[in-house]
């Protein structure tokens, strides 16, 4: 077995271990062995796109090493599909790293999901490290180049959710994405029908589709709450920063391009914009230059007599 190159990888070589996840398409087991990987196995594998998982495959191939890291580290991204009898079940994907991770009281590890960045904190996960007002910040500026940097590569992720994005603050500010088969290259099919998760849904799509214009949508959602630790907060509403958390010029930015995003679609801010915003920086519109009129020399001076090997500008 080796997921490196990419290879379809056939089901009964795999030793897996116990089941770790439980989604509604389908269910996540350890893989006993080396790489740190886990299989995901499809609930109903005669639906899926085998096609357009073989393609989410091939481009982290076709990444240069370093963004093909970054892609490792910052995504649980497909690195190959695994097929049983000439069908696609499932794939292979690495873990997510432990710093993602807490222990409940009795021992068991969780996730270290968004939703515990959009409530105040419960005894129930007092274990969850809480960020500091610039940690929050820190949080949601990766999470926002994250998803730049995917739309730059020509994905589209689609469904947004308080449970598929990870974050630590340990060593430092980082996310994760989880559930990338669910991530589509634009313009094509997505693996499986489209998901979209409740109160994380665009108001403005055609249900079971997804855009860049509503993945903007759901990004708008995800830094409103985040910043307001308000699980319900929406474009439309007026937004609350936690105090401490932004400064007054960027407070202003983010205030603005939240209520921009409640627009209908095709005006609602590009990432590029939110990233301005929380830089505490604005986009400044600059006039054409116009030529320098200068003013003619006179050559009379430029020519007059020198003195000590330099022109003299007062004769």
């Amino acid at each position: 077995m080796s997921p490196v190159d990419g290879a379809d990888v056939t089901l009964h070589t795999l030793a897996l271990g116990d089941r770790i996840g439980d989604g509604g398409q389908g269910e996540v087991f350890d893989v006993t062995g080396p790489g740190r990987l886990l299989y995901k196995s499809y609930r109903e594998p005669h639906k899926v796109d085998g096609k357009e998982l073989a393609a989410l495959v091939a481009l982290r191939q076709g990444l240069a090493p370093a963004d093909r890291d970054r892609l490792d580290r910052e995504t649980a991204w497909p690195l190959c599909r695994v097929v049983d009898g000439g069908r696609v079940t499932g794939f292979l994907m690495h873990r997510a790293p432990d710093s993602m991770t807490w222990r409940t009281s009795r021992g068991d590890t969780r996730l270290n999901e968004l939703s515990y960045l959009l409530r105040a904190p419960k005894a129930a996960w007092q274990a969850v490290a809480q960020p500091t007002p610039a940690e929050r910040h820190a949080l949601v500026v990766a999470a926002v180049e994250l998803f730049q940097w995917l739309h730059a590569l020509g994905l589209v992720v689609g469904d947004v959710s308080q449970a598929n994005v990870l974050w630590t603050v340990r060593p430092g500010p980082a996310v994760h994405l989880l559930d990338c088969d669910g991530v589509r290259l634009v313009g094509r099919p997505p693996v499986l029908e489209q998901a979209d998760t409740p109160d994380w849904h665009d108001p403005l799509a055609v249900p079971g589709t997804v855009t860049v214009d509503s993945d903007r949508y759901k990004v708008a959602l995800l830094v409103g709450r985040v910043l307001s630790q308000d699980a319900y907060s929406a474009p439309g509403r007026r937004l609350e920063p936690l105090p401490g958390v932004l400064d007054d010029r960027r407070e202003h930015a983010v205030r603005a391009l939240w209520d921009q995003a409640a627009e209908p679609r095709g005006g609602r801010p590009h990432l590029g914009q939110w990233r301005i915003a929380l830089a505490g920086r604005e986009t400044i519109r600059l006039a054409a230059a116009e030529p320098a009129v200068r003013p003619p020399v006179d050559r009379t001076k430029v020519d007059g007599p020198r003195r000590r090997g330099r022109i003299s500008l007062r004769d």
